[in-house]
């Protein structure tokens, strides 16, 4: 049964977060959404994990959370935000934090800004079509001039949105976008019933939140970060056609961290929750069982990532 409630944040921000599975569980998992999305897009995971303590939120400005000072729209308040749920939801206990994009980034921010907490709580991670390097190796899949003119189009953009308010009027406009969100954040095939929960996620992101935070989101650089995690267990997923945050960011966070273990999705775009969501769930059941000391059925404990046609042969 899933349970809705409320983190009210020193600022005076609601973030509206839903809990589930047991209160008792040994581990409580926290996941975290990506940029101008919420927590639905985790919907398979909270499902497929029923027997795990869950914990989802929606990021300021995103969701059913409320709306964000654009002044306070950045990773560093994020962090922030990530301290303050954790305070609320799960107060004891080793705790896994799943993050998805911006998440991931949200992971890293509340890492570097909170590391004794981090490093007293945190027994697992998971980081999914994530980077610690910003826009870096953003490319939208584009020969590079191409992909640099769509960069300054996309900043000079986010900057005019940021300044809009926190209204929400590309609400209207959702089935105009729908081709270009398609092919942005989703790979070889994408179902109508995922594509349309991705619209209705976007349409709830303010333009203040759309826009507020690309500066930050562009500009962080934390892989020196992830070197102060030591061997905590961790997944780092991303899909071989995912535009956005394509594998060299992937790379570069498992190359950081001693306990990664890195997993390169065959088709899979931005988005491998809605798109993978077995292997998305295999790999946060692999680290909680590593965080508690278990063993994880059907995945080995040191698995790097093989290369896409090789386990395409092995799922043949």
């Amino acid at each position: 049964m899933t349970e809705r409630s409320e983190v009210i944040l020193p600022d005076g921000v609601r973030l509206h977060v839903e809990t589930s599975g047991p209160a008792d569980a040994p581990v409580t998992v926290v996941l975290l959404h990506g940029w101008c999305l919420d927590r639905r897009i985790w919907h398979h995971q909270v499902e497929d994990l029923g027997d795990v303590r869950v914990v989802a939120y929606d990021a300021r400005g995103h969701g059913r959370s409320g709306t964000t000072r654009l002044s306070a729209a950045t990773l560093t308040q994020l962090g922030a935000d990530l301290a303050e749920v954790i305070r609320a939801q799960a107060p004891s206990g080793p705790i896994v934090l799943a993050g998805h994009s911006l998440g991931g980034m949200t992971i890293m921010e509340y890492a570097a800004t909170h590391m004794a907490e981090f490093a007293e709580r945190v027994a697992g991670l998971v980081f999914v079509s994530s980077t610690a390097e910003g826009h870096t190796h953003t490319r939208y899949g584009l020969p590079e001039q191409l992909a640099t003119l769509m960069r300054c189009g996309e900043t000079i953009g986010a900057g005019v949105l940021a300044r809009c308010g926190a209204w929400r009027p590309h609400r209207a406009l959702l089935p105009v976008l729908r081709p270009s969100v398609r092919w942005l954040l989703f790979g070889d095939e994408c179902s109508a019933t995922n594509l349309t929960l991705t619209m209705r996620t976007v349409g709830r992101a303010s333009l203040r939140s759309i826009g507020g935070f690309r500066p930050s989101i562009g500009a962080q650089q934390r892989l020196e970060t992830l070197v102060d995690f030591g061997d905590v267990p961790t997944a780092v997923l991303v899909g071989d056609r995912d535009r956005l945050t394509p594998l060299p960011c992937a790379e570069s966070i498992a190359g950081a961290l001693p306990g990664a273990e890195l997993t390169v999705l065959p088709g899979i775009g931005h988005m491998p929750m809605l798109e993978s969501p077995a292997e998305v769930t295999g790999a946060l059941r692999d680290v909680i069982a590593r965080a508690s000391g278990t063993t994880a059925i059907g995945r080995g404990r040191k698995r790097r990532s093989a290369p896409a046609d090789a386990r395409l042969d092995e799922a043949a």
